[in-house]
């Protein structure tokens, strides 16, 4: 049985724990903080990957602390609707999708391999600072200045470098990649309890990218006060902001950002009132990392963030590591050689990826509004059809749906988008 240990507990770390240990294996996590918190905002866990939880047999926990997606919903920043189209198990999937909050997610994963795998599976307060391997396996070393009572180092047949955007896995195994891409925006992220819109798992695609910026709002938690409130995420995108690319979770007010949206007149939510009643609100900049060249080095690779950040516009940075979970457990458990286990992995799963972290930087399905906003020079339109056609709007999700790895269920699988040049095919 192959010792294996995984740097980092976030999200993706302890899925790969669970995934691992359904195979038979009983990893070891090394996590630098010293407490695990509830940390972040929302996510959003598209069908792919609530088949991962559901294989991980926690859906009914996950079902717990989430909300139902039930439609997608692109408005202009004068609120007209530009296209829509339901969610999940509402579109035909065979899994629903739900929102919920990054930090409730992970305490939820935590408690499950805390439960499996035992209370001493994870290490906090250990800090990986560097690593070499030789033929036999590979040798970790820590600081533990955060917990003087860890070890300083350990001895692994594999070792999984799964520790984020910053990981220090990657740079020591690929250098050149320690340098990040600023996109030159910045995003600012809320929450804020308010009553239910629309279904109650609406999500909402609202501005233009031009003139406002871009406004991204759905519910991450039901009944957070007891009174039939929801939690509400939103995430405001704003052009050349001065934030340094080190600034990454700073907590900030919302005077720069409460007008933006005034705009916009949709007649079931006040957007503008929204965002002056948030509870906490965070800004950082919107920044990823080229794609990789190379994942695995023999008895060491990558995954999650540290082997594909990407910009958050479609949704798919932490489900694509719940896929990459799944895929390295099962090439450790059916594939002898440890090092040819971990090229296989990064055969299925590297150029897939690559493709989604591009794609995102170019805006991935959020394009739509940009090319509303173009066609229509910035005004109010009468008719959506005359600016940009709903079969247009369809072969561009459907392109990006498919390679995201969740193809719509009524398509075939040998349809693709031909009437309409894509969009993704030249992003950068």
């Amino acid at each position: 049985m192959l010792d294996i240990v995984i740097i980092g507990a976030g999200p993706a770390g302890l899925a790969a724990a669970l995934r691992l240990h359904q195979q038979g294996f009983r990893p070891r996590l090394f996590e630098a903080v010293v407490e695990i918190k509830p940390l972040g905002v929302g996510v959003d866990i598209k069908p792919y990957a609530v088949k991962e939880i559901t294989e991980m047999g926690l859906y009914d926990a996950f079902v717990d602390i989430s909300v139902e997606a039930k439609e997608s919903i692109f408005y202009t920043g004068y609120g007209q609707q530009i296209f829509g189209e339901q969610c999940g198990k509402h579109m035909g999937y065979e899994y629903d999708q739900r929102f919920v909050h990054r930090g409730h997610l992970q305490m939820m994963l935590y408690k499950a391999v805390q439960e499996r795998l035992g209370a001493d599976a994870i290490t906090l307060g250990c800090r990986c600072s560097h690593f070499e391997q030789d033929d036999s396996g590979v040798t970790v070393h820590f600081d533990t200045r955060l917990n003087p009572n860890a070890p300083q180092s350990v001895r692994a047949d594999v070792v999984i470098g799964v520790d984020g955007i910053r990981s220090v896995v990657r740079s020591k195994l690929l250098p050149e990649s320690a340098r990040s891409h600023f996109s030159g925006l910045t995003l600012y992220r809320g929450v804020t309890v308010m009553p239910p819109f629309k279904t109650g798992g609406s999500i909402l695609h609202i501005g233009d990218p031009i003139r406002q910026g871009t406004l991204i709002v759905y519910p991450i938690q039901n009944n957070v006060d007891d009174q039939g409130n929801q939690l509400v995420n939103w995430v405001i995108e704003q052009n050349e902001k001065p934030q340094s690319e080190e600034d990454w979770n700073q907590e900030t007010g919302v005077k720069e950002i409460e007008h933006v949206f005034d705009d916009c007149q949709l007649d079931f939510i006040d957007v503008s009132a929204m965002i002056r009643n948030a509870r906490e609100c965070y800004l950082f900049p919107l920044i990823d990392h080229d794609p990789l060249p190379q994942w695995s080095f023999g008895r060491i690779t990558l995954l999650g963030d540290a082997a594909h950040a990407m910009y958050p516009r479609g949704g798919n940075s932490v489900c694509q590591a719940f896929v990459d979970a799944r895929v390295i457990a099962e090439k450790l458990a059916t594939i002898a050689d440890p090092v040819a286990a971990l090229q296989a992995y990064e055969l299925e799963r590297r150029e897939k990826v690559n493709w989604l972290v591009l794609a995102s930087r170019g805006e991935g399905p959020e394009v739509v509004r940009r090319i509303v906003e173009e066609r229509s020079g910035g005004k109010p339109f009468d008719d959506i059809e005359n600016i940009f056609p709903h079969e247009e709007a369809l072969s561009i999700f459907s392109e990006y749906h498919a390679k995201a790895g969740m193809r719509i269920p009524t398509e075939k699988e040998t349809d693709q988008p031909t009437k309409y040049k894509s969009v993704f095919a030249t992003q950068k």
